[in-house]
């Protein structure tokens, strides 16, 4: 049996300006986007499937000490250094550049901050 993480829960303050950023900036494709009782039910796709639920929490992030993340979501890729190119020319803001993680076997990280102040980190694939 091979498990997976199918859908992950990330709190926002604006679900419209989340699925901006994680649309038109990160290059996630809408999964579900639809009314839930008075609410909206908002997800988006990374395109190895995994769902990421915009979620609204009007509290905004976790607390965390500067310079890491307040989320539990940790997105991976094969190439930080590219991708941290990338991504910073389409306008998204990193706290850290691409760098060795400071913990071991970890290879490459860097730290970005979504639309709605989720600090997540962006390491290279195990």
């Amino acid at each position: 049996m091979r498990l997976g993480i199918g859908k992950v829960r990330l709190g926002v303050r604006d679900q419209e300006r989340a699925r901006e950023f994680w649309v038109d900036t990160m290059g996630c494709s809408i999964a579900t986007d639809e009314k839930y009782g008075d609410e909206r039910w908002l997800e988006v796709a990374l395109h190895d499937n995994t769902v990421i639920i915009l979620e609204l929490n009007e509290d905004g992030p976790a607390d965390a000490p500067e310079g890491q993340p307040n989320t539990a979501l940790f997105l991976s890729c094969d190439d930080v250094d590219a991708a941290w190119k990338t991504l910073s020319d389409n306008g998204v803001m990193f706290a850290t550049e691409p760098t060795d993680s400071p913990w071991g076997g970890s290879g490459r990280w860097a730290l970005f901050e979504d639309s709605e102040g989720n600090r997540i980190p962006l390491q290279t694939k195990q």
